[in-house]
C-alpha cells in the first residue's frame, strides 16, 4: 500500500469500521475490498491510512462540492420526485473506473501525487444549507459515498433529525456493517450496477461484481428505496447477453425496482470508442422490459419517450420529463399517501414528499 501526502496528514478524523491486527497494522471494514494497512500507509481509497496502530479518514468534512440538484439527477426517477437534493462529496474512491466522468475528484489522490483538497464544511453546515435552500434530502454523490462514511454518517444523523432525506449514489461496493450502521439514516441509493463481468469489475474498475450485487440485495431487503444504473460502454458491457443478466438479476430482487440504462461518453481514460449508439440503449430499454422490469429508464439521451415513467399496467404516462426536469404529473394520491395510476388505479411504487 503507498505512503499518504505530508499535506494529508494534517486532517486526521478516527475511522470507523475497522479492527486492529498484529505488527500494527489495520483492517478497513468499510468496503468490500477490506484493505490490510500497515502503519503509515493508506487503503486503496487513498483517503484512509494508519497512523500508530489506528485507522483514520483524511477527507472528513472537506468537501469538493456542495450543489443543488434536482433529484432526478441521480437519477432517481421514483424517490421525492420533482424535488431538490443538496448534493456533497470529498475526494477519492475505492474504484479507478476506466471511464469516470469525475475523476477529478474521485481520482485525486491517485493521480495527483496524494493530493487531497477541499473546503471545509461541517455536516451542521451541511444541513443548514439544505434546509435554507429548500432541499428535501441530502445526496451523497460525486465521488464515491462509501469512503468519505464518517462524514457522510454524521450528516445524515443531523438531517433525519430534521426530517430530510439521504442518498447515497454508489458504486455498492461497500460491506454488509457499513450498510447495517447507515439503518435509519439512509432512505434510498442509486446503485451503479457496471457490469455482470466479474473479469470487467477487476480490469475496468479495480473491483469485484458479487459484494454489489450483494449491496443491491441487502438495501432492498432493509427498506431503502434502491434504483440500479448501468452505463452501457460499447464494445464492454453491451451485449443484449450481458444487459439481459442485468436486468433479470435487478427484476429477481424486486421488479419494482427502476433500472436506468445510461448513455456513455469517452472520459479519462477510456477514449479509444465513441458515444453509445441510441438504438443500443433503445434495445437496451426493451431487454429490461422483456425481463418483467416494471420501469426501465433510458439515460443521457433528452428527449427519448423511455425517460418518462407509464404505468406498467395501462400504459397511461404518469411523469413526463426531459432530462432532468419534470414537465408533468399524472398520478393521483390517494388517502393513505400511495400514488396510483388516474385510468386503472394501479398502485405506482413511489416515495412521495409529503412536506406541504
Amino acid at each position: 500500500m503507498p505512503q499518504p501526502a505530508q499535506q494529508s496528514l494534517s486532517n486526521l478524523h478516527e475511522a470507523l469500521l475497522w479492527e486492529p491486527l498484529d505488527g500494527g497494522r489495520v483492517r478497513c471494514n468499510l468496503c468490500a475490498h477490506r484493505c490490510v494497512i500497515s502503519d503509515g500507509h493508506v487503503g486503496i481509497c487513498r483517503v484512509r491510512c494508519n497512523q500508530g496502530g489506528r485507522l483514520y479518514t483524511m477527507v472528513y468534512e472537506l468537501a469538493v462540492s456542495g450543489a443543488v440538484d434536482p433529484i432526478e439527477k441521480k437519477p432517481l426517477f421514483h424517490f421525492l420526485p420533482g424535488t431538490t437534493s443538496f448534493s456533497v462529496a470529498t475526494p477519492g474512491c475505492n474504484f479507478s473506473c476506466k471511464f469516470c466522468q469525475n475523476w477529478d475528484i474521485s481520482q485525486m489522490p491517485k493521480e495527483f501525487e496524494g493530493r487531497i483538497e477541499g473546503t471545509r464544511l461541517p455536516p451542521k453546515r451541511v444541513v443548514e444549507l439544505a434546509v435554507s435552500r429548500g432541499c428535501r434530502s441530502i445526496s451523497y454523490t460525486y465521488t464515491e459515498p462509501t469512503i468519505f462514511f464518517e462524514y457522510a454518517y454524521d450528516t445524515a444523523r443531523e438531517a433525519t433529525a430534521v426530517g430530510l432525506k439521504n442518498v447515497f449514489v454508489t458504486n455498492g461496493f461497500m460491506t454488509p456493517e457499513m450498510l447495517e450502521m447507515m439503518d435509519g439514516y439512509l432512505h434510498a441509493a442509486n446503485v451503479d450496477l457496471k457490469s455482470f463481468s466479474d473479469e470487467f469489475y477487476r480490469r475496468v474498475c479495480g473491483g469485484r461484481l458479487q459484494p454489489v450485487l450483494d449491496s443491491i440485495a441487502l438495501m432492498h431487503k432493509m427498506g431503502i428505496w434502491v434504483e440500479v444504473t448501468t452505463l452501457v460502454v460499447p464494445g464492454s458491457n453491451d451485449s443484449e447477453e450481458e444487459l439481459r443478466s442485468i436486468a433479470e438479476f435487478v427484476a429477481g430482487v424486486s421488479r419494482d425496482i427502476p433500472w436506468h440504462v445510461s448513455r456513455f461518453h469517452p472520459d479519462y481514460k477510456m477514449t479509444d470508442r465513441g458515444a453509445t449508439p441510441i438504438s443500443v440503449i433503445r434495445r437496451a430499454v426493451e431487454i429490461g422490459r422483456e425481463a418483467g422490469l416494471k420501469f426501465v429508464y433510458a439515460g443521457n439521451v433528452p428527449g427519448e419517450e423511455s425517460e418518462s415513467t407509464f404505468c406498467p399496467k395501462c400504459g397511461t404516462a404518469l411523469i413526463r420529463r426531459h432530462g432532468f426536469w419534470i414537465l408533468e404529473t399524472r398520478y393521483t394520491v390517494s388517502e393513505d399517501g400511495s400514488a396510483r395510476c388516474p385510468n386503472c388505479r394501479e398502485a405506482i411504487p413511489l416515495v412521495l414528499d409529503h412536506s406541504g
